[in-house]
């Protein structure tokens, strides 16, 4: 891999601070962790990870060629699918930082392994890494069947939208209770709904809720 001395680059993404689609670490000690982040970047919009630059942005350096390894350890053993990615080192004041990129995937979800090896699938919203909910779970199951989907409202549906309407926004729980649907039922009628344009997640106190566009 090529070292690159480029400061205005480097400089000029360090100064953008973290946010959706940058993060920065300090140091890659756990592929299991770094695991999380590839997955909500693969899972949102893409994005970067600046290694060897701390939260505050100032440049610390990668300490081994082992957090090279711990990447790509994250990225294929611990992401399923594997995540794409590329990598490129800068040399930045005498220090080397490693920018990681990472592309929106096409196989959504990407799933990260946890301690347990447990599949779970995370999302980036602004500068966290969030598990996704069981609605963004049935929105990527939908949006991977081949053929096309109808969303049929038969009074109950529309019963429903009335009642979803009266509201700012729903957990799940609560969109269950006032759609007297079971919570199955509740997150297939709720993918749809957004896939249709027709909620939308609203992502609030560390919760998702839901409601009417």
């Amino acid at each position: 891999m090529k070292t690159t001395a480029d400061y205005s680059y480097i400089h000029a993404l360090i100064a953008q601070g973290e946010h959706q689609q940058q993060d920065f670490k300090f140091e890659i000690s756990d592929a299991c962790k770094i695991a999380r982040t590839l997955s909500a970047f693969a899972n949102t919009d893409g994005g970067r990870l600046l290694i060897g630059v701390k939260d505050n942005g100032k440049i610390s350096g990668i300490k081994s060629e082992e957090e090279i390894y711990m990447i790509e350890a994250a990225a294929q053993m611990y992401c399923l699918p594997q995540v794409e990615y590329e990598m490129a080192t800068y040399l930045i004041e005498g220090k080397q930082v490693l920018l990681v990129t990472i592309s929106e995937s096409t196989r959504k979800p990407v799933y990260a392994k946890d301690e347990n090896n447990k599949p779970m699938a995370y999302l980036r919203i602004l500068d966290e890494n969030i598990l996704a909910s069981p609605v963004h779970l049935c929105i990527w199951k939908q949006n991977s069947r081949p053929q096309g989907q109808m969303i049929e409202f038969t009074e109950q549906e529309r019963q429903i939208l009335k009642e979803f309407g009266q509201h700012e926004y729903l957990s799940l729980n609560q969109f269950c209770k006032i759609a007297r649907i079971s919570r199955k039922a509740a997150q297939n009628l709720l993918a749809k709904l957004i896939r249709f344009d027709i909620a939308e997640t609203v992502f609030e106190n560390h919760k998702f809720y839901f409601r009417l566009k």
